[in-house]
């Protein structure tokens, strides 16, 4: 099958094109056949080397996580699914192997595709909907009639997490590019700053701040928050309370108790999947260099032609 893999640690200019044997599905495993996979910036980092520590890999690797096609066979003890079935998935960061003509994972790890969802739309929903469903209501407790800044809001997350907030009743304040404001209040934002020429840090009142950018932004996010109130980071590890406020780094583990949920929300119309760009999968290390500016517009995308 064909690959994007690197053999050796990076920038994303360290993926090759190459082949690479199909595994064999063990009893509870199915074989997918990908139709498209999502880039995150995660697939950046390891590719980079920077998540040895947390997520050990060996090489050569094959990049990805977030995936989605067709079931091609199952092992002798999956009956949740059957070879036809239009799925999405998503694989450990261990494992990686999204970027390539098929994939094998747990049957547990899918879940079955919408008749009116595309591939892309599919592989754009685990990591970043998880994520923002993970920092939002696990660790943020998030409630109707609550206060929420999202940073980065047209991003991959931003633009699920504005979604989820609006749903559940909060007020939603939004950090992005000017570009973005339309976009980002299409999706349910009640107020959106520009962080080029705005300081968020003049608002108040806030129950909850999710930080996808870290550095300066997290630390002049603490200033917003009301009493009690947290930060959620997809960035900074070492966070750390100030001044009575919690904080923590959201370490997404499992897409599998989310996806059901969002693919549900799809098929009803309550979620949009913002799309920045599809590339070949001839072109990931051009899809990954679009990750790694941190502009991203929703999610970028590889399609995989088998």
């Amino acid at each position: 099958m064909k690959t994007a893999s690197i053999n050796a640690f990076g920038s994303p200019d360290a993926v090759v094109i190459g082949q690479r044997p199909v595994r064999a599905t063990n009893p509870g495993e199915v074989l997918v056949r990908v139709q498209a996979a999502s880039v995150n910036p995660l697939d950046v980092k390891m590719i980079a080397g920077h998540m040895q520590q947390v997520f050990p890999v060996k090489l050569p690797y094959v990049p990805g996580t977030d995936f989605s096609g067709v079931v091609e066979s199952v092992g002798a003890e999956v009956t949740a699914v059957k070879p036809g079935d239009r799925v999405v998935g998503r694989t450990t960061p261990n494992a990686g192997g999204a970027f390539a003509q098929t994939v094998v994972v747990a049957v547990d790890d899918v879940c079955i595709i919408p008749a009116d969802m595309s591939a892309e739309q599919a592989a754009a929903l685990p990591t970043a909907f998880g994520t923002a469903q993970q920092a939002l209501f696990d660790f943020g407790q998030l409630k109707r009639g609550q206060r929420v800044l999202i940073h980065a809001a047209a991003g991959g997350v931003g633009s699920m997490a504005v979604q989820l907030a609006r749903q559940a009743g909060a007020y939603v304040v939004a950090t992005a590019s000017a570009r973005n404001t339309d976009l980002v209040k299409s999706l349910g934002a009640d107020e959106v700053i520009d962080y080029r020429t705005q300081d968020f840090a003049t608002t108040r009142d806030i129950d909850l701040v999710l930080d996808t950018v870290g550095g300066d932004t997290l630390a002049k996010s603490w200033s917003v928050l009301r009493a009690g109130g947290r930060i959620a980071t997809l960035v900074e590890f070492e966070i750390k309370p100030t001044n009575g406020h919690h904080g923590e780094f959201i370490f997404f583990a499992s897409a599998s108790p989310f996806l059901p949920r969002a693919t549900h929300m799809f098929q009803v119309g309550h979620l949009q999947v913002i799309t920045d760009s599809i590339f070949p999968l001839e072109e990931a290390r051009s899809a990954l260099e679009k990750v790694a500016t941190g502009h991203a517009r929703g999610k970028v995308l590889i399609r995989v032609d088998n």
